[in-house]
């Protein structure tokens, strides 16, 4: 609920603040008092446009702050925290308004958008007036109150829910459509690249694998041929090691009987040196041998990385992603050959969707058109003593075509008025008055209460234009919305006015010369001064003083 309204160098007010309750609060006072300026004051601080005429003469800026208290569960909590301000319990809406006219906009001190100030008052107040009625003048606003009050929570899902799968449906429908024209018309060409694809058939790290064998195969070529000039060097020939060793060694031999002794080293060692020439030479002749050298394998290695990098190169993707494309677009040529099978059967399942969310929504508007009827019974009930028995009021259910169906199913709804016997029913603010559209409103509000989202409801001028006991019900029947929600009403009617849990005297006051406006909140004794006046006008008579205590008497 609103809690307190302050206001600083606003129009004619210098400084104020008020503090509110719940429940039903009056605000009175004399014609030219000033009760316009705190409604306006209010809709400055939620969000309303402001202007320089706004702050007070002499003045170089002006302020309004509203501080709400909407329960923790109150869906204005969700909004800011999605906005990023935090706010555990209060709520506090703050506009600023320079000389110049320019404003500035806080939510609990934090700066804020006026859109997003403005969205918050939205949550936090509904003002009903003859040209403010939020939610309740709004034909977009009158279907989801329709299902609020005849409780359609579980149709409303199921319908949302039959949407979405019907949507989901069409779309994969329509999105497979557009791929099989976009392969038909490229049918040509799939087919030749994935014969070519298949013929060459590559596979998963093919390059790398074959990179690596590549790269071995020639440094064994390399290393073949130094081996190859080893084992020459050691045994070719004449000009081997091992040759020319033993024939040292021979002559050695045929040397030692003449040389008594001194060759025996000699020739042992050449001996030792013979054998290790020879163990050498086959060593290399092994590991010649055993090098892993094809020609051919090398000529077929580097004919296969080519033909790859040549496919990668056409297809513009990389070799290692040729595996890949080659399975997509074996498997859009498949498409293409499955494409009337699937098409069909996408359409089967668009189609059972489709009819599943038109069964939905059937349920879902007969149970409006029930809930309709229960309305229009009920807020015609509320009109009668409102002194609008002779208003007809109905609720519109139109049907949509598919095409402008929606989540919430395929119906208009739109709350309708006639004034007057005989005329037909229309948009509510095209045939009621003033006076007759807050009445109308009042009688909706009371009837659906329970289903409100503003914790603080505000009505300028409900009472215009009657009095005595239709007065009165008005009366009754926002004392009664004070039960479910905080009321704030702007009266000129005592029998309204009396029906209050509590009471705003609004009054001008002269300080220094300068007028300004001021505010007093009444106890039992004011109420019924002030009761008093509103009905006999200046002066005030005993009479109208007794008058007043009957009626604060009969508020229960």
């Amino acid at each position: 609920m609103l809690t307190a309204l302050r206001l600083r160098d606003f129009v004619i007010v210098d400084s104020l603040e008020l503090e509110f309750g719940p429940g039903f609060t009056v605000l009175t006072g004399e014609t030219g008092a000033g009760k316009s300026i705190l409604l306006d004051a209010l809709q400055v601080a939620l969000g309303r446009k402001s202007d320089r005429a706004a702050v007070r003469q002499g003045a170089s800026s002006g302020a309004v702050t509203a501080v709400f208290d909407p329960g923790a569960q109150h869906a204005a909590h969700r909004l800011l925290a999605d906005n990023g301000i935090e706010a555990e319990d209060e709520i506090i809406l703050r506009r600023t308004i320079a000389a110049d006219g320019k404003s500035r906009a806080f939510i609990n001190d934090q700066p804020v958008g006026a859109a997003l100030l403005r969205e918050g008052g939205d949550a936090l107040v509904e003002l009903h007036g003859q040209n403010d009625g939020r939610g309740l003048l709004s034909a977009a606003a009158h279907r989801s109150l329709l299902d609020a009050f005849g409780g359609h929570d579980k149709e409303v899902a199921a319908t949302a829910a039959a949407y979405a799968a019907w949507r989901a449906a069409a779309a994969e429908a329509e999105a497979f459509a557009r791929e099989t024209a976009d392969a038909r018309a490229d049918a040509d060409y799939l087919q030749a690249a994935v014969a070519e694809l298949g013929k060459l058939a590559p596979e998963e790290g093919e390059e790398d694998r074959l990179a690596a064998e590549r790269a071995l195969m020639m440094s064994s070529e390399k290393l073949a041929g130094e081996l190859a000039a080893v084992v020459d060097l050691l045994g070719g020939g004449d000009r081997g090691v091992d040759t020319r060793l033993i024939s040292a060694s021979r002559r050695i031999e045929r040397l030692r009987p003449q040389a008594l002794g001194r060759l025996d080293a000699a020739g042992e060692a050449l001996e030792r040196a013979v054998l290790e020439a020879t163990e050498a030479r086959a060593q290399a002749e092994a590991a010649l041998e055993a090098m892993d050298f094809d020609p051919a394998r090398l000529d077929a290695i580097e004919g296969r990385l080519f033909a790859l990098r040549g496919a990668a190169r056409k297809y513009k993707v990389q070799v290692h992603d040729l595996p890949k494309l080659t399975a997509e677009l074996a498997d859009k040529v498949q498409a293409l050959a499955d494409a009337e099978g699937r098409t069909a059967k996408l359409a089967r399942a668009e189609t059972a969707a489709r009819l599943a969310f038109a069964d939905a929504a059937d349920a879902l508007t007969a149970r409006r058109k029930a809930a309709a009827a229960k309305l229009e019974t009920a807020v015609t009930k509320e009109l009668k003593p409102l002194k609008l028995d002779k208003a007809k009021f109905a609720v519109a259910v139109h049907a949509l075509t598919l095409e402008q169906a929606t989540a919430a199913g395929h119906d208009a709804v739109e709350f309708q008025i006639a004034t007057n016997p005989g005329a037909p029913t229309g948009p509510l603010t095209r045939i009621a008055s003033g006076g007759e559209l807050a009445r109308v409103i009042l009688a909706l509000k009371v009837v659906l209460a329970e289903r409100g989202t503003a914790p603080t409801l505000i009505f300028d001028e409900v009472d215009q234009g009657i009095g005595g006991a239709v007065a009165d019900a008005v009366g009754a029947r926002l004392a009664r919305l004070g039960r479910q929600a905080q009321v704030l009403v702007v009266t000129h009617s005592p029998q309204v006015a009396a029906r209050g849990d509590r009471h705003f005297r609004i009054h001008k006051k002269t300080a220094a010369g300068v007028t300004l406006t001021g505010v007093s909140a009444l106890d039992e004794a004011g109420r019924r001064e002030e009761i008093a006046r509103m009905l006999s006008g200046a002066s005030i008579t005993d009479e109208a003083r007794a008058a007043a205590e009957t009626l604060l008497a009969a508020r229960g």
